[in-house]
């Protein structure tokens, strides 16, 4: 009886099938034992021998796994998931595909209860799977339920901190989990899509901006409990993006642009600016401007946004600009100057606007505030330009500089923009640095009537002309005694410059011409003038361009004694003082010891008599009354000058020569007046208004308003009459026998096109009155008749034509 009751528990066991026989032997009775490592041998044996039996094993065990969390018996839950792992380590058939789906069922099962230690071990168990690679892809297997779940974990909110560290850190370790196993999968697209970036993203970023977690550990390597989440989360982001391939870009960066919204991280900014620059170290080198695009993007979306806000934007974009300068920016160079200067005008109008509606005493504070602030994202948008065009080639630089030129006509913005780009700009030749497109509106600037206008452009000349940083020897305006001790760094002229200064250069001295002898100039002015003159002698003087500076400096040494225009004593003395200090520094540059020695006297002379004329005392002792124009050891003499240049290398003789600057449009349009010569006939063109003794007839009531600026005004003098002329032909024939032909042209020209056009226009309204809208009225056989006169007749001013 004894052995058939054996033989019946005999016949029972083997019943069972043998792959759970050995998954039920690896549980011990009492779970504090652990995992029965022989019988687990077992079980990996038999699952490696016969791997279409994997799919059962799985099934079974997560079985047993359900049934033990449903009934609390976690001890069993981690045997079970240690045996899952060593199974995957394993194995790695293709049988393994069914298996693993048991697995990540379990998984999801352990993710889904609301017990941290169970969370934490299911993630642990699936970053160990997520590191094993598996021969074909699956096509059918997605992790949306795990991106969502680990990204709760990761905003976990659990009472104890200790606890809420530990289910963070699984979190963040799931989704890097997830990250590794997609990207490495041919289904890698499926995480980029954006309904995983945007809980993926911004679940690292609310651990990143997390201080408490950050200063809460040591480290973000070691135990569970002792990881960093902040640390740990920026590494997973950095892992992310440097896997992101060349279209999965913007939605990598856009769930970040939308997080800082939402957590209204742009002011202050820090966070925002570390995000970003986290994102362009860890992304590959040419696919940087994507970021550029989307931050360009956020920036017009926020165009009405706070102040403030843009700025941090703006100062974001800096970032990311600053970083990819250097390396590949694509097709963005004109669309992000574009879109800046867009804003930066933008800010200029809400700044004016603002300050044109402040009518209240209340009101003041609360504008000057808004007015600030706008001047907080100016200040943003030209350090971000200056940041971006200073590490662009040459040639781009060139163009960016006369795109900006072209692109914002208000007053100020465009001078502090270059001023930022120009900067340490280092071209090899004045022609590619300084093409007419952007000379010519840079120097009507120039002529504007504001000393820090001026103050700008000449900062932005030296920028351009000074290719070896000499401008911080030559800071401020003196008498510098011993030159060679500067060690002024230069090269021999090459010959691109020399046609750049036989082409510009009658510009460049005309500009620093009118510039010398404006009212409203200060200690800045004539100190960045001699600058203008000292760096110019560095980089471009030849031997003609030296006598070319040498008889400028001479023309504002007369107009500072003649005084025709009453200028004020400080301009006057200011002049002769940029004079003394730019000679003495042109007699040491070209080594003539008796240049040197004529200049070196009359500054002695100055010291002893005048020293209001030197740069020394100008700008701090008292004024004359009225300069004393016959003593003439006071002043440099012409003829002394040529006496010294005579030999070879230099045109001495040209110095006889007045310096006369060229006659342009400019001066009509910024009611300046033209320096011009006469011939036999001195016709001047002025803007002031004509004697009281000059009767106004009923033509000259007729004519515009800019006819009227531009009356002719025939000069005549009874006395000497036939002396003047003699004396004018004589100057006439000797200018036209030694004087550059580029500059007889110039003034002739000059001349002719502006006596031409005041005559057309007089000529035009005498013979026919401006046509009416209305039309012209005729009397025929005693009616009056109205003839249409067609719009595309009218003649308007120009400055009425928009």
């Amino acid at each position: 009886l004894y052995a058939a009751v054996l033989r019946v528990c005999g016949c029972c066991g083997p019943l069972r099938p043998r792959y759970k026989r050995l998954v039920d032997n690896i549980f011990p009775e009492d779970p504090k034992d652990g995992l029965s490592k022989s019988d687990m041998e077992k079980l990996t044996f038999y699952a490696v021998s016969a791997p279409e039996k994997l799919d059962r094993i799985g099934a079974y065990l997560a079985e047993r796994l359900s049934r033990d969390v449903v009934r609390h018996r976690y001890g069993y839950v981690v045997i079970a998931m240690e045996a899952l792992d060593q199974l995957l380590m394993a194995c790695h058939s293709q049988s393994i595909k069914p298996f693993v789906e048991s697995f990540l069922h379990m998984v999801a099962k352990l993710l889904e209860s609301r017990e941290p230690d169970l969370q934490v071990l299911g993630t642990n168990s699936f970053v160990k799977f997520a590191n094993i690679e598996e021969d074909t892809p699956s096509y059918h297997r997605r992790y949306d339920f795990f991106v969502s779940q680990f990204s709760a974990m990761c905003h976990s909110t659990h009472e104890d901190t200790e606890t809420r560290t530990r289910i963070r850190v699984a979190g963040i370790k799931g989704l890097q989990g997830v990250v590794r196993k997609t990207v490495n999968d041919e289904l890698q697209a499926i995480i980029w899509e954006p309904q995983h970036m945007d809980k993926l993203i911004p679940s690292m970023l609310f651990n990143m901006q997390d201080a408490d977690d950050l200063d809460s550990s040591p480290s973000g390597a070691g135990q569970d409990g002792e990881e960093n989440p902040a640390a740990l989360a920026e590494s997973c982001f950095r892992e992310l993006l440097g896997r992101a391939a060349y279209g999965n870009m913007n939605n990598a960066v856009r769930p970040v642009l939308v997080h800082l919204d939402n957590h209204r991280l742009w002011d202050p900014n820090e966070f925002a600016v570390s995000c970003f620059r986290i994102i362009m170290y860890s992304i590959q080198a040419q696919h940087s401007h994507h970021v550029i695009q989307q931050v360009l993007g956020h920036l017009d979306a926020h165009n009405k946004n706070t102040p403030r806000v843009r700025a941090g934007i703006v100062q974001v974009l800096l970032e990311t600009v600053a970083i990819a300068a250097k390396g590949s920016v694509g097709p963005t160079v004109l669309e992000v100057f574009n879109t800046l200067l867009k804003h930066l005008r933008m800010s200029v109008d809400f700044e004016l606007g603002e300050s044109s509606r402040r009518n209240s005493a209340s009101s003041v504070s609360s504008g000057r505030s808004k007015e600030s602030e706008e001047r907080i994202v100016q200040n943003a948008i030209i350090q971000t330009i200056g940041f971006f065009g200073g590490n662009l080639p040459d040639y781009q630089r060139a163009e960016v500089m006369m795109f900006i030129m072209g692109k914002v006509p208000v007053y100020g913005t465009p001078c502090h923009t270059l001023d930022t780009v120009t900067s340490g700009f280092k071209s090899k030749t004045m022609a590619a640095a300084l093409p007419p497109p952007f000379l010519d509106p840079l120097f009507s600037i120039s002529l504007m009537e504001d000393s820090e206008l001026r103050q700008l452009v000449l900062e932005i000349l030296h920028n351009i002309i000074d290719r070896h940083d000499n401008r911080a020897k030559l800071r401020g305006i003196r008498i510098i005694p011993n030159v060679a001790a500067l060690k002024i760094k230069r090269e021999k002229i090459s010959k691109q410059d020399v046609a750049f200064m036989k082409k510009h250069g009658q510009q460049l001295y005309r500009h620093i011409y009118l510039g010398s002898k404006e009212e409203d100039n200060v200690h800045k002015n004539f100190e960045l003038l001699f600058t203008t003159l000292a760096v110019l002698t560095i980089e471009l003087a030849n031997e003609e361009v030296v006598i070319d500076l040498i008889r400028l400096a001479i023309a504002l040494q007369e107009m500072a004694l003649v005084n025709e225009e009453n200028m004020p004593m400080f301009i006057r003395c200011g002049i002769m003082a940029l004079v003394a200090a730019y000679l003495n520094f042109l007699s040491q540059m070209i080594a003539n010891p008796p240049f040197c020695q004529h200049v070196s006297k009359v500054i002695e002379l100055r010291n002893m008599d005048a020293p209001y004329l030197l740069p020394e005392h100008i700008f701090r002792d008292k004024l004359p009354e009225s300069l004393d124009k016959e003593d003439r050891v006071l002043y440099f003499q012409t003829a002394d000058m040529a006496e010294c240049l005579a030999g070879p290398g230099y045109n001495a003789e040209r110095l006889s020569i007045p310096y006369v600057p060229q006659v342009t449009d400019e001066d009509r349009l910024t009611r300046r007046k033209s320096f011009v010569d006469t011939i036999s006939l001195q016709v001047d063109i002025v803007s002031n208004n004509l004697p009281d003794k000059v009767s106004v007839t009923p033509l000259s009531r007729s004519l515009s308003i800019q006819t009227q600026e531009g009356r002719l005004c025939l000069v005549s003098d009874t006395t000497g009459l036939e002396e003047q002329e003699r004396e004018k032909r004589r100057q006439v024939m000797e200018k036209f026998q030694k004087a550059p032909f580029e500059e007889i042209a110039a003034h002739c020209e000059s001349k002719a096109n502006m006596l031409h056009d005041r005559l057309a226009q007089i000529f035009e309204l005498t013979i026919r009155p401006p046509p009416s809208p209305s039309g012209v009225v005729s009397i025929s056989a005693g009616h009056t008749q109205h003839q249409s006169v067609p719009v595309y007749e009218m003649k308007f001013p120009d400055l009425c034509v928009y």
